[in-house]
């Protein structure tokens, strides 16, 4: 699934390239993706606006048109392309966008899971039901020590499944939640009562750094991820411990593990990650 690095690298292709053109004809070839409106209303609205800026709020794409604000989330496999309009289509591509240069941006989902959601130019996006649960962004000043305690202490759930949590820090998944774990030297099954100020203060300090690291990069191509052009990501590069399962890790040599966290394949250090006597009761 692309993650906030991720999104962020199509963010900015996507304002290389379709950044004020202006949107001739839509076809969608899926439209059950449309969240809040019928099909013909989308197209209706969006027909003849230009795309003014390109944004990103976690996971999330927002599209600033005249008068409307386009939510797109990519879910698991979601991708945008920025083609000649000669380019031959496949069975995953479920909406077309066609631009006045006579090229098309492209949407495909091979799983269909990706969403959109139109409101007003006027609407305040953050009182909308994709964006109102949301949590900080991890690169906001307000993205401190304090605020993650405060969001996580009356939670006795594992630190990997907090972070996970949209609405306690938006735009990490589970990628970047391991390397950030492995980095503070905690357990990811670590329960959010056993954190110290210390282990929290570490939590916010790799969250920003692996991120930061991961957009620079380009992201995490891993298995279906590629950005808007095509351009893959290094960070998997860089992974400490993500999909490095019987591998030794880099710091004490101890084989990586792998195990189910919230159902979701979690990997980590057993030596440089350990529980306490405490954790594993």
């Amino acid at each position: 699934m692309p993650e906030l690095p991720e999104v962020e690298t199509v963010k900015e292709a996507l304002n290389q390239t379709v950044k004020g053109q202006t949107i001739k004809d839509i076809e969608l070839r899926y439209e059950p993706m449309v969240k809040n409106m019928s099909a013909d209303e989308f197209k209706e609205k969006l027909i003849n606006q230009t795309i003014q800026e390109v944004s990103r709020r976690g996971k999330y794409l927002v599209f600033h048109f005249d008068d409307y604000q386009l939510l797109s989330h990519l879910r698991m496999e979601g991708k945008y392309f920025y083609v000649d309009s000669d380019f031959e289509l496949n069975p995953h591509v479920h909406a077309i966008f066609t631009l006045e240069n006579g090229k098309r941006l492209l949407y495909q989902d091979t799983r269909k899971f990706g969403t959109y959601h139109l409101y007003d130019k006027a609407i305040d996006l953050e009182t909308t039901a994709p964006f109102q649960v949301l949590g900080l962004e991890p690169f906001a000043t307000e993205f401190t020590p304090s605020y993650v305690k405060e969001k996580i202490q009356n939670k006795k759930k594992p630190i990997k499944s907090l972070l996970l949590d949209q609405t306690v820090v938006c735009g990490l998944g589970n990628i970047y939640v391991d390397e950030v774990l492995y980095r503070a030297r905690l357990h990811p099954l670590t329960s959010s009562s056993e954190l110290t100020d210390k282990d929290i203060a570490n939590v916010v300090k790799y969250t920003v750094e692996v991120l930061a690291r991961a957009i620079e990069l380009g992201g995490t191509t891993i298995r279906t991820f590629r950005s808007s052009h095509g351009v893959s990501g290094t960070f998997q590069n860089e992974l400490l411990v993500h999909q490095r399962k019987g591998e030794n890790c880099y710091e004490c040599h101890t084989p990586i593990e792998k195990i189910k966290v919230g159902g979701r394949g979690t990997y980590f250090c057993p030596t440089c990650q350990k529980l306490t006597a405490k954790e594993m009761k």
